[in-house]
């Protein structure tokens, strides 16, 4: 891509960000003796951009199904920004973790996170 494309690149448009997800992670709390601990739990929602990238289904033993699917999500740099690998997205109902994180050519506009779908 030439520094052209990219310098004309159009920026995220708030019609982009139609999808509101759920950031779940590590929250620092005080147990029953008030010890300084972490459980895991929702930290924040915002609003981002879902996109499936590509899906598989792959049929196991005993007539069970093993889906992998990815998705590729985009958020705001102000609202992504402190987002971490050991996170998972929640969206819909299903469960993300993420594999990736990409601060889109370094300008503090975009976040691309790069999710792998859990399945139960």
């Amino acid at each position: 891509m030439s520094l052209t494309n990219l310098n004309n690149r159009r920026k995220v448009r708030l019609s982009d960000l139609r999808n509101r997800i759920q950031i779940y992670g590590d929250i620092p709390y005080k147990n029953e003796l008030g010890e300084k601990s972490r459980r895991f739990g929702r930290i924040k929602e915002i609003w981002a951009s879902v996109v499936t990238q590509t899906g598989r289904l792959q049929r196991q033993q005993a007539e069970t199904m093993l889906t992998h699917t990815t998705h590729k999500v985009v958020v705001r740099y102000s609202a992504g920004r402190d987002i971490t690998k050991d996170m998972q997205l929640h969206f819909n109902g299903r469960v993300m973790e993420i594999i990736y994180i990409d601060n889109l050519h370094e300008r503090n506009e975009t976040i691309e996170i790069f999710c792998r779908e859990l399945m139960d």
